[in-house]
């Protein structure tokens, strides 16, 4: 049994620790909610271009059978997967979940693929996979703007219109709520048309001409949803991290309860032993 000398030491080493993961649950948290009001900033937006580009492909489809490049459909030889992860660790299953997913998603797919990959652990992951890596992009912080987007959707971008890939798809996880983080794959290329009724389809007018304005939005609409799930990642991220540390903490807290009832047992078996020790001497000097 340990001396009550080693249990104490135990206990501030554990107390220490309770007070790292406690200090890291707040930062979570604070960077939890810098990242969820970004997310609800940005959702309208995305849901508008996505309107937007529904209205302007029923216009095109219905006048013109020239279809835009990144709304040509191929016969798949090809993939890409964008696997969106976290920098750092400790947001418990978070990234865990997400390799999973995609290993599964692969594992399901008969056609090469290859990867460009957004996070360190999603990087480190591909490469112990042995999978093939495009292009990497780590470190890019919990602040990224629009515009911080540009050279992943210029990869993909390029790629698809060369035929290089011939479909692209989003590997992130989708922030549900604080405590619910869901691992998502969608197809981001090749754009499809999406559906509107008839009485929206002649709601807009554009200038110069829907074609002309569909060559310039596209590729920002591809932009736009891999912004979008980055921004979800990130939210995603925080929340784990937040809920993973209050666990620790609470752990912690449990084990230094644990100590000191180990710690009271064992000075409550000292003292008794030496007023044992005492009572057996008394004995011995009578006798």
């Amino acid at each position: 049994m340990p001396n009550i000398r080693e249990i104490r030491n135990r206990i501030r080493s554990v107390k220490n620790t309770a007070k790292v993961t406690r200090a890291m649950e707040m930062i979570a948290a604070s960077k939890m909610r810098r990242s969820q009001q970004r997310l609800i900033a940005g959702r309208p937006y995305a849901e508008t271009i996505t309107e937007i580009i529904g209205h302007i492909t029923a216009q095109v489809l219905d006048g013109d059978d020239d279809t835009h490049p990144l709304m040509v459909i191929r016969d798949p030889k090809r993939i890409r997967v964008i696997h969106v992860s976290p920098d750092r660790g400790l947001c418990g299953g978070l990234t865990g979940n997400l390799n999973r997913n995609l290993n599964r998603f692969i594992a399901s797919q008969d056609l090469p693929a290859d990867f460009v990959v957004i996070g360190r652990k999603g990087r480190d992951f591909v490469s112990r996979s042995n999978l093939e890596i495009r292009s990497a992009f780590v470190d890019m912080g919990d602040t990224l703007s629009l515009a911080d987007i540009e050279q992943i959707a210029d990869v993909v971008i390029n790629d698809y219109e060369n035929g290089d890939v011939d479909e692209v798809y989003i590997s992130y996880s989708k922030f549900i709520s604080t405590v619910v983080q869901q691992p998502t794959i969608k197809k981001l290329l090749p754009v499809e048309a999406v559906d509107v009724t008839s009485s929206n389809k002649g709601g807009y007018i554009y200038e110069p001409n829907p074609a002309q304005i569909l060559d310039s939005l596209l590729p920002r609409f591809v932009q736009v949803q891999i912004y979008h799930s980055i921004l979800e990642s990130i939210g995603s991220e925080h929340s784990a991290r937040m809920v993973a540390m209050s666990s620790a903490t609470d752990s912690a807290n449990e084990m230094i309860r644990g100590l000191i009832l180990l710690m009271n047992k064992v000075r409550q078996a000292a003292i008794t032993t030496e007023l044992l020790d005492i009572v057996g001497g008394v004995a011995a000097l009578e006798g």
